[in-house]
């Protein structure tokens, strides 16, 4: 007999060794209740096993179960008191019952126990608690017949596995509620983030401008010079004005000059002024824009455009912060800070000789990436709303934008960005006859917008024009069901075959019949354009997804 206990003593030593190890080796609370149980009915021949735990709402749900089917662990669902689970809870003490047929309180809630079989089932129940509080409830059903041992052995020993796993369910409480408390705290930190990372008459909510906000904040106080970086439309100046506003010399002037506006020669008077006689029509004394900015802010729009003969001149300010007036010998200094702006790719400009490398580092001290607006979709129908707004106000209307013209514009490639979305909502709002603009309100849904899609063109003997999605052509795939569609080029293709006359005949592939006719043209893109009977904006599409660079000369 001593033989048998030292034989049960090594295999529940052994038992518990493999529950620890099994309760430590996962975070997935639910794999690792079920595997301690399959251990237990392995190595100790239990019938059936159940790991019942107390709930948000007090109720005591069955998460865990051996010998038990889906449906059956589903129905184990008790409260405190409640039959012999609920009693033990309630209660917090060990239950043995040899033959749990017999047992007025147990009520069979899952249906797995036969009444009618014949081998008598004894019932161990335990509760699981941690740190003095009752947790849960594990218990066991098996067969007294084949039972060697006392009950009293397999409580301890089920009270030992429960206090293991009791530790381990309140470690992962404790996880769960520390990573719900962080996502909390991660939410909450991102509403107060992007509060204080706003700027007025910028919108933006998406991840890429709570970027921007954040750079620009960070850049604002300082004196540093600023390089706004971006297309056409994306809210260069109003970043800059926001730059401006935010620094310290917000309550100084803050003066714009669009560089691409103007010659070299007036853009030399427009920055530095000029004195009285200088030139022909300088009848007074007039300060230059630099002088204007004094202790405020300049900012120098389409900085790229302007001539190499220029550049010289302005690297020499931004170094020594003094020049010259034109017609004037009197050095000025000036104390401005200065907020530049292109949609050029200065790099290559630099690679190519045509952008000055000393004066790219003097500009380039900071450099701000203001986002297309195709790549920020989450801020369309703020930008909707805001535009709609403001016509409401500046007209005495009442509009308002319905799904299906939402709709419209969160698919529209938008190569003009937000410049193009105000003027296409306001163009919509001026010619609607409604108090609600619709789908059908836009020019794009008539043929009429080379906004949102390439409209095909039409010739003799061709199918009707199709409107293919920009998105499609950039991406080189069409849909295969409509035989009918073709992107631009291929359609222009198929005019260039049809007998009209032509200085040669073009590829077959779209990349050469591009180059091929803006060889023809002398790399005029205008000129290519009518010879595929496309549009500019038609060819100038098919030229960015073939990735051909404009030659000059």
């Amino acid at each position: 007999m001593a033989t048998n206990y030292s034989r049960d003593g090594d295999l529940e030593l052994v038992t518990i060794y493999e529950i620890s190890k099994i309760l430590s080796s996962s975070l997935d609370l639910s794999k690792t209740l079920h595997d301690v149980l399959n251990l237990l009915a392995s190595h100790l021949g239990i019938r059936r096993s159940m790991i019942i735990l107390v709930q948000d709402t007090g109720e005591l749900h069955m998460v865990s179960a051996v010998g038990l089917s889906k449906e059956e662990v589903q129905r184990g669902r008790y409260s405190a008191g409640e039959g012999v689970t609920g009693r033990i809870f309630k209660t917090g003490m060990a239950l043995v019952i040899p033959d749990i047929t017999r047992e007025p309180l147990f009520l069979n809630r899952t249906g797995s126990l036969d009444i009618d079989d014949k081998d008598v089932a004894a019932f161990i129940g335990v509760p699981i608690k941690a740190g003095g509080e009752t947790i849960g409830v594990m218990s066991i059903h098996r067969a007294t017949d084949k039972h060697v041992r006392s009950f009293e052995k397999d409580q301890r020993f089920l009270t030992m596995v429960a206090n293991l796993i009791g530790q381990t369910v309140r470690l992962h409480q404790s996880i769960v509620a520390e990573r719900t408390e962080l996502v909390r705290e991660k939410t909450r930190l991102q509403k107060e983030l992007q509060g204080k990372y706003s700027i007025k008459n910028v919108i933006g909510v998406s991840k890429r401008m709570q970027e921007v906000f954040a750079e620009v904040h960070q850049a604002a106080p300082s004196r540093a010079t600023v390089l706004l970086r971006g297309e056409s439309g994306t809210g260069k100046e109003a970043v800059a004005r926001a730059i401006h506003f935010l620094s310290p010399r917000k309550d100084a002037a803050f003066i714009k000059v669009n560089c691409a506006a103007l010659s070299e020669t007036l853009l030399e008077s427009e920055l530095f002024g000029h004195e009285k006689g200088s030139f022909t029509g300088a009848q007074s004394e007039r300060k230059g824009r630099f002088e204007m900015a004094n202790g405020g802010t300049l900012f120098l729009d389409e900085i790229g455009d302007i001539s190499p003969a220029f550049q010289a001149k302005l690297l020499r300010v931004l170094q020594e912060r003094e020049f010259e007036r034109v017609g004037g010998n009197r050095t000025i200094h000036v104390d401005v800070r200065l907020i530049t702006a292109t949609n050029r790719d200065l790099e290559k400009a630099v690679a190519a000789n045509e952008f000055r490398a000393d004066l790219y580092y003097r500009i380039n001290v900071v450099s701000i990436f203001l986002p297309p607006l195709r790549e920020r979709r989450e801020d369309i129908p703020s930008l909707v709303e805001h535009f709609i707004d403001k016509f409401n106000k500046d007209n005495r209307r009442d509009l308002h934008v319905a799904q299906d013209a939402m709709d419209v514009v969160l698919n529209c490639y938008w190569p003009g960005n937000v410049r193009e979305l105000e003027n296409c909502i306001e163009r919509a709002a001026t010619m609607t006859q409604h108090n609600e603009i619709h789908d059908v309100d836009f020019p794009c849904t008539h043929h009429r917008c080379l906004t949102q899609v390439l409209h095909v063109p039409e010739p003799s003997g061709l199918p009707k024009a199709i409107l293919v999605p920009i998105e499609a052509i950039h991406a080189g795939s069409l849909p295969s069901a409509e035989p009918a569609i073709v992107n631009a080029v291929g359609m222009a293709s198929s005019v260039a075959n049809s007998g009209a006359s032509r200085p040669a005949s073009p590829p077959a592939s779209e990349h050469d019949r591009l180059v091929w006719a803006m060889e023809q043209c002398g790399w005029v893109q205008a000129k290519a354009a009518r010879l595929l009977n496309l549009t500019p904006r038609q060819m100038g599409y098919a030229l960015q997804k073939h990735n051909i660079e404009i030659k000059h000369f």
